[in-house]
């Protein structure tokens, strides 16, 4: 009931800021447009834009807990999606922070919207760069199809999951770990051990939200010092009829 209260606190206010958001994105773009290219105001509305556009992220992911969003699930290619999630955080981490991705060739498809999927890569792979933002380190991500059975399913992945064919999406940094007790309230909507600024505690309830929509599990590997792995099982698609 605790979490409902808070999904529709979350989701009223996301609503009435969109709102505001449209109009201010709206009027700065119209702005740009009135002035000469290259001009010092230009480049601040510019800025703008970018903080528009995050905050933008910020409500669909407020939405998402609330539930009050639509999603238009199909087979998709989740390597695709991939390749370009990681063109953009090359583009935007720190260069001491290198990137590493085993992709492979014939992953397969899950059943999904792909917005869904991009949040997951974003998400995982932002909170993963951000514990190597002070001292550097290694971003790996795989992404490979197994098959899993029962005995084998492992007790850490939550929710549980059944035996089948799975993505498996690997996201793992060098960076500062977490302990035992942080790893247990990490799902939470609003838990953030970031300093202001820097973390809404958003984005991993929006990643365990998706994943048990998609009825696939996530697993958590840390230790204070010796950094952090997520792994995501997403059910690989067979084809035949799908309901989202």
């Amino acid at each position: 009931q605790r979490m409902e209260a808070i999904g529709t606190l979350a989701s009223g206010i996301a609503h009435d800021f969109n709102n505001m958001l449209s109009a201010i994105m709206g009027y700065t773009e119209l702005a740009r447009t009135q002035l000469p290219e290259g001009s010092p105001a230009e480049k601040s509305l510019g800025q703008v834009v970018k903080a528009g556009i995050r905050a933008r992220d910020l409500v669909a992911q407020l939405l998402s807990i609330g539930r009050k969003y639509q999603v238009d699930r199909e087979a998709v290619k989740i390597g695709v999606i991939l390749k370009e999630a990681l063109n953009l955080l090359r583009a935007t981490i720190p260069t001491s922070i290198e990137i590493r991705a085993a992709l492979h060739p014939d992953a397969g498809l899950v059943y999904a919207d792909p917005t869904e999927i991009h949040q997951l890569i974003m998400n995982l792979c932002t909170n993963a760069y951000q514990a190597m933002e002070e001292k550097g380190g290694l971003l790996r991500i795989t992404l490979e199809p197994v098959s899993l059975k029962e005995e084998k399913c492992d007790e850490k992945i939550q929710p549980p999951i059944h035996k089948g064919h799975y993505l498996k999406l690997t996201v793992s940094d060098t960076g500062s770990g977490m302990d035992e007790d942080t790893i247990t309230h990490i799902f939470d909507p609003f838990f953030t051990t970031k300093e202001r600024g820097k973390g809404t505690g958003l984005g991993l309830a929006t990643v365990r939200r998706i994943i048990t929509e998609l009825k696939g599990g996530v697993s958590v590997e840390s230790a204070p010092g010796k950094g952090s792995t997520f792994t995501l099982f997403l059910p690989r698609y067979e084809g035949g009829e799908e309901k989202s």
